[in-house]
């Protein structure tokens, strides 16, 4: 079978992203761990920055379409409820990443974890020309559940919400390992979801700062 370099690389970035960050990832690390040489690299990416857009584009190629269909479908519905059936709707779109790999949701949320911390404010550019009509339904769906909430305060709910939901995700692990021998209960990674998002959701429906 002929080697597929482009994906070799994109599997060796992924994982070295996802485990090391962005900034502390070498383009030296990278070739090595998919064994190509640096001109491989450049010829099919021609730099870091679009090489981790490559790697986040496999997922949000996946996501994005799921969530479009689940907002097309949804009725809009004010409060707390209506933002906790919102985030359940998105339940299905983040498990089909594990279709890419096995912990393919885990990873995508770590690699949104590691771009967020690290400024990477490429990220934002490009998640927002390449996704960004479906990024703004979802925020007009949120919008939809909670009209009493300014905008700005939407702003700072929205931004604790994904900290919550990152740092959740990002240490699946973890939570399922403790989980397991404190309580002797085995936690996938649907049941963490299912656990946030009630959490998540009284979050960003609490009453305005007055």
């Amino acid at each position: 079978m002929a080697k597929n370099t482009k994906s070799d690389i994109l599997d060796a970035a992924e994982v070295l992203f996802s485990q090391q960050g962005f900034t502390q990832t070498s383009m030296r690390e990278i070739t090595a761990t998919a064994n190509v040489n640096l001109a491989s690299v450049n010829y099919h990416f021609g730099s870091k920055k679009n090489l981790i857009q490559a790697v986040l584009k496999r997922y949000f190629d996946i996501l994005m379409p799921e969530v479009n269909v689940c907002l097309e479908w949804r009725k809009p519905e004010v409060g707390s409820k209506g933002i906790k059936t919102l985030l359940t709707t998105l339940i299905p779109p983040m498990l089909k990443l594990n279709q890419l790999r096995g912990d393919g949701t885990a990873i995508f949320v770590q690699l949104l974890g590691r771009g967020y911390n690290e400024t990477q404010g490429h990220l934002r550019r490009f998640i927002m020309t390449d996704y960004g009509h479906t990024v703004r339904a979802l925020v007009s769906a949120i919008q939809q559940c909670l009209p009493e909430v300014p905008e700005e305060e939407l702003f700072w709910r929205l931004h604790f919400a994904m900290g919550s939901f990152v740092f959740s995700m990002a240490s699946s692990q973890a939570l399922t390992e403790i989980a397991e021998s404190d309580f002797h209960k085995h936690v996938d990674i649907e049941e963490v979801i299912s656990r946030l998002v009630p959490f998540v959701a009284h979050g960003l429906a609490g009453n305005p700062s007055k």
